[in-house]
């Protein structure tokens, strides 16, 4: 079982970079709120998007094991480091279509999303670790008593105005980015967890 949840997270996370290296091509519709900031932190201060994204990502991780260490393991911080690098092997490789500002960048733009939902239910029914994002809105969700629908609320507008302020990319998608995305990594997790804990419930009756 250890193979299968650590496969299964490893799995995950690069489709989940994958989807997001999609709609960062399509970046001109409009991106995921820490997508805009990432993409801004690139464009104002130089390295890389990937690089930003193991950035912020480590910062979270230190954040929440301060305010409460219960909600990091380690693959929180494989997380933040793999998917930085994997979203800038992706957007280096060549591999995924450039944008054309035609109707076919919503498309992929769509396909983009459903991909990181997808990702992100794989990576998370592996059970070896939430996403540096969840662990930090898990632990100020603990401390200040408010809901976890509340924080993530606040802390993803924080982010998309910081990101918007310093000139990342918002548009159409970024507001619809979690009508699409959410259901299907709903879907995503509930399905492949059934299915990891079927396989455990077998492991232990062999």
């Amino acid at each position: 079982m250890f193979a299968l949840r650590w496969g299964l997270f490893f799995i995950g996370l690069v489709i989940f970079s994958g989807g997001i290296s999609l709609t960062i091509k399509m970046q001109h519709l409009g991106v995921h709120p820490w997508d805009v900031l990432n993409i801004a932190l690139y464009s104002k201060f130089g390295l890389t998007i990937g690089t930003w994204v193991v950035i912020i990502g480590i910062l979270l991780v230190v954040v929440a094991y301060i305010l409460d260490k219960s909600y990091i393991k380690l693959g929180t911080l494989l997380n933040a480091l793999i998917v930085g690098s994997f979203v800038d092997f992706f957007l280096w490789s060549g591999i995924l279509p450039e944008a054309t500002h035609t109707w076919t960048d919503f498309l992929f733009m769509f396909i983009g999303m459903v991909v990181m939902g997808v990702g992100g239910g794989v990576y998370n029914a592996g059970g070896v670790g939430s996403g540096p994002r969840d662990g930090f809105m898990l632990s100020i969700s603990d401390k200040t008593g408010a809901s976890i629908g509340k924080v993530r609320i606040i802390t993803e507008l924080g982010v998309l105005v910081l990101g918007l302020l310093l000139g990342g990319p918002v548009f159409i998608c970024t507001f619809i980015f979690t009508f699409v995305q959410s259901p299907i990594f709903q879907a995503t997790y509930q399905s492949v967890g059934r299915y990891v804990n079927r396989a455990e419930q077998r492991s232990h009756a062999a």
